[in-house]
């Protein structure tokens, strides 16, 4: 109880609870909606998704001063790769987060004049840039912990046979396959973090991605992918120890 209520205490951890409803809800109204009886419930879902959505906004408020110090933060990485695509990443979500709350402004009257459409395809767009970032670095640190475990297995293996490095060798393109997923399973598998980051990034580019029209979905994969998503944000604002480090 005493966790629950540290993580509920926190800004992020209401946010990634409003999240996982809202996704939650997108994707029931999915699965129910071919079903004719079921209008009251999908208009219950709808309005309790919107009712989230709106609550959602009032906490990204002050997101705009995380994201400007998540970019001093990534500009300080050793390595060049995580730190410009962190550091460009971070400059988009800084963006994504203006035109979030101009958006928002907007929704509440305060700037009737505001191009709801166009502010809002800005936002998907730097909200997309953000998480294709993310992802190249996701994979470049998936690539690292690649040549880890292939490094190290070739350390423990003595031996210079073909059967032996399935991991690195393959004539056959099916082997050569089969050990390639193995040899990424093994990678994720000892770098948890770095399986949920690139999990959340995945899950969440679909979003964007409908939007701008680049790959459709339906709402059913969208919800589906948000609430992965925040399944995977809520264990890292639960377990920090579970975030990806930026070395």
């Amino acid at each position: 109880m005493d966790a629950f209520i540290r993580f509920t205490n926190q800004t992020q951890g209401r946010d990634r609870l409003f999240r996982a409803t809202q996704y939650t809800c997108m994707l029931l109204r999915y699965l129910l909606e071919p079903k004719a009886d079921n209008e009251k419930v999908v208009m219950k879902l709808k309005k309790l998704e919107s009712s989230v959505s709106t609550g959602r906004k009032w906490f990204r408020l002050g997101n705009v001063v995380h994201a400007l110090q998540a970019t001093q933060q990534s500009i300080r990485a050793t390595d060049l790769v995580p730190r410009v695509c962190l550091t460009l990443a971070s400059l988009n979500r800084v963006m994504y987060f203006i035109c979030d709350t101009v958006l928002f402004v907007r929704s509440t009257g305060l700037a009737s004049g505001v191009n709801k459409e166009k502010w809002r395809r800005w936002a998907a767009r730097y909200y997309y840039y953000s998480l294709l970032l993310s992802l190249v670095r996701d994979l470049y640190e998936v690539s690292l912990q690649m040549k880890q475990v292939a490094h190290d297995r070739a350390k423990r293996e003595k031996s210079a046979s073909q059967d032996t490095l399935r991991y690195s060798v393959a004539d056959e393109e099916t082997e050569w396959l089969q050990s390639l997923l193995l040899l990424l399973f093994h990678s994720l598998k000892r770098h948890p973090p770095l399986f949920l980051d690139t999990v959340k990034n995945f899950c969440d580019i679909l979003n964007p991605l409908d939007q701008l029209g680049i790959y459709k979905s339906n709402p059913g994969i969208i919800g589906l992918g948000g609430l992965v998503s925040s399944v995977a944000g809520i264990i890292t604002v639960a377990y920090p120890q579970m975030k990806l480090k930026t070395h």
